[in-house]
C-alpha cells in the first residue's frame, strides 16, 4: 500500500476486525494499553473499539508530552517570563494547560508576558533573531520524536552566537515510562492489580529510537508489544498481532511499522540528541510521579543556551485540580468518563486538566468523538 487512504479502507478494516472475533478466545479477556496518544485519537475518531469483541478492552496510556509535563514545571516557567522579561515561545498544545496555581500561558499573555505560539523551534530561532536585544525562551517538550530538533536549533544557535536564545528543557523519554507502568501492580485508586497483557507501541517515537529499546517490555515483564503506524488498518493489524502473541503464551517485540521504523531507528538524530543533551538523573510525570533516567537535559558545554542555567527558574510544587482525574488516566487507571468532572466542569473550552487541552489528550478524544463506553465487565482495567 502507497497511500493514505489504503490505510483507511473500510473492506480491510472489517476483514481484520472479523479476524480478530475469529481469533480471540471468549473464555478469556484482553487489556492492551496504546501508549501514544495518537493511537488513542485513532482509535476514538475511526470507532475501532467498536469493531472489537466485548473481552478485547483498549487501555489508554500516557498519550503526550503535554499531558505528561507536571503542572509546577508549567507554573515555573509562567512566573520566569513574568520576572525576566522573556520572549516564551511555546507550541499552541500548551497555551490552555493549567499550571500549579491554575495559570495558563494564554492567561499571563493577557497580562502582559510576551507569550508567543511557533509551529517549530526554527520560529524561536527566528524570533530570537529578529530581536537580539531581548532574551527569547523556547519552551522545549515532547517525547523523542521532538528533540532531535531541539539539538539542532542549540547547535545552530552556538554556531551563529544567536547568545539571547535558550531552551527551556522538558524532553522526557518513552521506554522509562512504559517500566514505570508495567512495574506497577497497586495503586491507592484501584486495590486490584492492573494487568496488561500487552501493548501497542509508539510510531513517532520509533522512528527515532527503534524496536530494539523495547525488548525489555518481553524479557523483563513477559509481555509483547507491537510498534504500529497511526492509521486505523496499523492499529487493528496490531491488536491482531497482539491476540496471537497472548493466545500462544509468546511474549515478543514485533513491528508492524516497517515502512518508518527500523530495529536500531535513526542513527543520526540519536547521535544529534546525543552531543547536546544527557541525561537528568530524575523527573517528576504527571500520574508517574518522580522517574529515574527518563528525561534530558542540556549538557554543560551548551549552558548559554539553557534556561535553567542562564536564569533563576522557581520550583513549584506540582498542585493538580483536586476533581481531575488525570493522573488516572493517564496510567491507565481510569477512562476519561470515570473522572466526575469529565464533559460537565471539564471541557476543551473550560478545561481543568492537560489532558482535556492536548491535541493527543484521551479526555479529548473521548470528548470529540463521543466514545464514552462503558469497559466490558470483567476485564481488568
Amino acid at each position: 500500500m502507497k497511500y493514505i487512504d489504503e490505510f483507511r479502507d473500510g473492506r480491510l478494516a472489517q476483514g481484520l476486525a472479523a479476524r480478530i472475533r475469529q481469533e480471540v478466545n471468549p473464555e478469556r479477556g484482553y487489556a492492551l494499553m496504546e501508549f501514544c496518544g495518537g493511537h488513542t485519537h485513532a482509535i476514538c475518531r475511526y470507532g475501532i473499539e467498536d469493531l472489537l469483541p466485548s473481552n478485547v478492552r483498549l487501555i489508554h496510556g500516557p498519550g503526550c508530552p503535554v499531558c505528561v509535563l507536571p503542572s509546577g514545571r508549567l507554573q515555573a516557567v509562567i512566573e520566569l517570563a513574568e520576572r525576566e522579561r522573556v520572549i516564551l515561545c511555546s507550541y499552541g498544545d500548551l497555551l490552555r494547560v493549567p499550571g500549579a496555581q491554575g495559570d495558563t500561558l494564554l492567561q499571563a499573555k493577557a497580562r502582559g508576558v510576551d507569550v508567543r505560539m511557533v509551529y517549530s523551534v526554527s520560529d524561536a530561532l527566528d524570533i530570537a533573531r529578529a530581536h537580539p536585544d531581548q532574551p527569547v525562551v523556547f519552551f522545549a517538550i515532547g517525547f523523542e520524536t521532538t528533540t532531535p530538533p531541539t539539538a539542532v536549533a542549540i547547535l545552530h544557535a552556538k554556531a551563529e552566537g544567536l547568545h539571547n536564545f535558550s531552551a527551556y528543557c522538558n524532553h522526557v523519554l518513552t521506554p522509562p515510562a512504559l517500566r514505570a507502568i508495567l512495574a506497577t501492580h497497586h495503586t491507592a485508586e484501584s486495590p486490584a492489580p492492573i494487568q496488561l497483557d500487552g501493548c501497542i507501541g509508539p510510531a513517532h517515537v520509533s522512528t527515532i529510537i527503534g524496536s530494539d529499546p523495547y525488548q525489555f517490555v518481553a524479557t523483563e515483564y513477559h509481555r509483547p508489544l507491537v510498534i504500529a503506524g497511526f492509521e486505523p488498518l496499523d492499529v487493528l493489524q496490531a491488536i491482531l498481532l497482539l491476540i496471537r502473541q497472548v493466545n500462544a503464551g509468546e511474549a515478543r517485540i514485533e513491528n508492524e511499522y516497517t515502512r518508518a521504523v527500523s530495529p536500531e531507528g535513526n542513527r543520526k538524530a540519536q547521535s544529534i540528541v546525543a552531543e547536546v543533551f544527557t541525561l537528568r538523573p530524575s523527573f517528576e510525570w504527571r500520574g508517574l510521579g518522580e522517574l529515574p533516567n527518563s528525561a534530558l537535559t542540556i549538557r554543560p558545554e551548551y549552558a548559554e543556551w539553557d534556561t535553567e542555567r542562564r536564569f533563576i527558574v522557581p520550583v513549584v510544587a506540582t498542585t493538580d485540580h483536586k476533581a481531575c482525574a488525570c493522573a488516572e488516566v493517564l496510567r491507565g487507571v481510569k477512562r476519561p468518563e470515570q473522572c466526575k468532572v469529565f464533559a460537565t466542569v471539564c471541557t476543551p473550552d473550560h478545561p481543568l486538566g492537560s489532558c482535556m487541552v492536548s491535541a493527543e489528550g484521551a479526555c479529548a478524544a473521548h470528548y470529540h468523538y463521543g466514545r464514552f463506553r462503558t469497559p466490558s465487565p470483567g476485564v481488568s482495567a
